[in-house]
Parts: C-alpha cells; structure tokens; sequence
C-alpha cells in the first residue's frame, strides 16, 4: 500500500519577463484577461505560465502521484501545495488576483524575509499537524538553496524528502524529467533532503519525447 503522500512545489520567478506579459494591462490573452478579473486566475495555471516548462512538469508530475487519503481537507486538499513569496503554502486550485500576482513579483524568497518565511512557516506548521507520521512531504524545487530547505526541514525533518534524480540538473532537465515520468506513470525515487549530497555531476541529456502520431 502506498504512503500518503504531499508535494510541496517550489514558485515561479513573478518578477521575469514571462511575469510581466501577464500583468500587463495591454495583454489580451486568455490567461491575463481572467488574472484582472474580480475572481482571478488559478494559482497553478498562473505559475505554470509564468515559469513554463519547469513548473508545469513539477504541477503535472504531483498532480499524477499525490497520495492523499482525504481530499476534502482544506489544508492537504488535492495532496499538492505551492510555496508562495508572500503567503506561504496555497493549493494550486486556489483564484489570485492581479493584484496578488503583483505582490508575489515584490516579494523576496529568501530564508531571511520574514514576509516569506513567516507565512511559510505558518502554513507548513499548519500542513505538519493536519498529516500522519506515516505521510511523505515532497519538495519539488531546488535543495541546493536554503532558501526552501532551511525552513522546510526546521519543521518536517527527516520527513522532507526530494526526488534524488534533481542533483545535477537544471530547471529545464528537471521540468522535463517530471513531465516523462508522469506521462509513463513512473514515480522518481526519494530521499531525504537532510544529509543528501545536494551537488553532483551534471547527469546526460534527455532523450526527446516521442510523441504518437495520428493517422
């Protein structure tokens, strides 16, 4: 049987170019024009378009093998929480608002920000006594910055695991790897992120994805 399992998703750059186009209030696509309305946008599709390829393999991939017993929990909810600048863990099916957005581009991930780390402690707190000693918390983002993983594992631990096929890759392999192995249903094994080796040698490239053809 398998653990009860979490995710917890490192953000997307609300500060980049892809951020900007979004809120610009001269963009006319579908996405932006919904991010200005008064319900907003969901949190997940705004974050997938604004960092690509990364965030929608590390969206798509726990989406595939979240393991939640109880999706009705309001705070464990689908199994996958996003680290947010500003407001720490949010589902990736709550609504932002422009206006929110704006204030993630302002806001500074770093373990030092109290405007950051505070409401990331708050929520990871909040996640650690909804959830069984048995459950698996999994951080898809990097582990070679404390900015996550020194506030993380002040709370889950030993319990705070990654995918060890991170070490090594860049943003875009990452991406990449998740979106391969949620397409063929194949879960990358973990480990925990206290006493990992963080660093190591660039692994080779990704073969391309065969994509079937219709006839």
């Amino acid at each position: 049987m398998l653990s009860p399992r979490i995710f917890l998703l490192s953000p997307a750059n609300c500060s980049g170019i892809r951020a900007r186009h979004i809120l610009s209030p001269n963009a006319r696509f579908e996405l932006a024009v919904a991010l200005r309305s008064r319900k907003g946008a969901m949190l997940g599709d705004v974050f997938a378009f604004i960092s690509g390829l990364y965030f929608r393999g590390k969206l798509t991939y726990a989406m595939r093998f979240a393991a939640p017993p109880e999706r009705d929990n309001p705070i464990v909810g689908l199994g996958v929480q996003v680290i947010t600048p500003n407001a720490g863990l949010r589902s990736p099916d709550v609504y932002v608002t422009h206006k929110a957005v704006t204030a993630f581009a302002d806001g500074d991930v770093h373990q030092s920000n109290a405007s950051y780390r505070r409401p990331l402690e708050k929520s990871a707190r909040a996640l650690l006594r909804e959830i069984g000693p048995d459950w698996e918390v999994v951080l898809l983002g990097s582990v070679a910055s404390p900015k996550y993983v020194d506030v993380l594992t002040a709370i889950f631990g030993d319990r705070l695991l990654f995918p060890i096929d991170f070490v090594g890759r860049g943003d875009m392999s990452r991406g990449g790897l998740l979106l391969r192995k949620a397409r063929e249903g194949v879960e990358l094994p973990y480990v925990p992120v206290r006493g990992a080796v963080l660093h190591g040698a660039r692994p080779p490239k990704l073969p391309p994805i065969k994509w079937a053809v219709r006839g």
